[in-house]
């Protein structure tokens, strides 16, 4: 009952929610970058939503499947097939022992997921199934997906329930440039009013070495009153850094825990799955809102998760 990758992919790793808790000792939680895809992903084949995915990046994988199980991918659009069979995305799918998965570049997005019913066999390591390749741990050995790895199920499914009603309709319109929520701060004073108008404004590229870390910007710099250095204080998910050369860092998963330069914003949680999807070359914006705007968009997308996820139970 297992899966074998033909082909990697260009980084392929198991995801779950990350290990959270463990930053005050220097680990970085990890995690799925765009946790709503893996959400949906999770919930399509009968999953927790939390259970470990596969996370591909720019380029999927290639994976022949020695038994039966239901699956379903999210994210980018990686043009999967079974076979010569194209199959939808945000869809529960039945694939059959022998047949082949395949998952090619990006046609749009950065990021694939592929849930397995009833999960892949993966130790947790503090308390998570996630790769975090940096410290070796996690995941399947603490690295990225190898050609001729072998990954277990927990428990496959030949089928589900009513698989025709298994499907997620995306939300999110694709408006380029891409349009990025953020609270203010916490360290925004050391910034000039113009260096704000700049951030707030202006278009910037992501940049060929953003990656699982951060996404980093290319743009019109961001004026300071004085240097960004500051004493090294907590990073959390989307805090934006401004580097000594006024441009702007978006930090991801696995993020250090600390960090030295002053942070001017915070992306929303509701919009860490845009810049999730985002690759080097597109080009994103900012617009600054209240933090009480910030949680009620939070408070509805959790909502309509929570409403996904119970529309799928009673399935069963």
């Amino acid at each position: 009952m297992s899966i074998q990758l033909i082909s990697p992919g260009a980084l392929t790793t198991v995801q779950d929610y990350g290990r959270l808790g463990y930053g005050e000792i220097g680990f970085s939680p990890s995690g799925a970058v765009d946790t709503r895809a893996m959400e949906v992903a999770n919930i399509l084949v009968g999953n927790e939503m939390g259970e470990g995915v596969l996370e591909c990046t720019l380029l999927g994988p290639s994976i022949l499947f020695n038994t039966d199980n239901v699956i379903a991918i999210t994210g980018a659009n990686m043009n999967p097939r079974i076979g010569e069979r194209e199959i939808p995305l945000n869809t529960a799918v039945s694939v059959r022992a022998g047949e082949n998965l395949t998952l090619s570049f990006a046609i749009n997005g950065c990021r694939s997921y592929i849930a397995f019913a009833g999960g892949l066999q993966i130790d947790e390591c503090l308390g998570s199934k996630s790769t975090n390749i940096k410290c070796a741990i996690g995941g399947f050995h603490g690295r990225a997906i190898k050609a001729n790895d072998t990954i277990l199920f927990v428990k496959p499914a030949k089928t589900l329930p009513d698989m025709e009603k298994r499907v997620y309709k995306p939300q999110d319109s694709d408006i380029k440039p891409k349009m990025i929520r953020v609270v203010m701060g916490p360290q925004d004073d050391y910034f000039t009013q113009e260096g704000i108008i700049t951030f707030t404004t202006a278009i910037y590229k992501l940049t060929n070495d953003s990656n699982r870390m951060a996404c980093k910007l290319s743009g019109p710099v961001i004026s300071s009153k004085q240097a960004t250095d500051i004493i090294s204080d907590g990073i959390s998910l989307g805090s934006i850094q401004i580097s000594s050369n006024g441009q702007p860092i978006i930090m991801l998963s696995d993020r250090q825990t600390t960090g030295g330069y002053a942070k001017i914003a915070t992306v929303i949680s509701s919009d860490i799955s845009i810049i999730a999807q985002c690759k080097p070359g597109d080009e994103v914006s900012f617009k600054r809102i209240a933090l009480p705007k910030a949680q009620k968009l939070y408070k509805k997308q959790y909502k309509d998760m929570m409403k996904f996820e119970q529309k799928m139970r009673r399935l069963y």
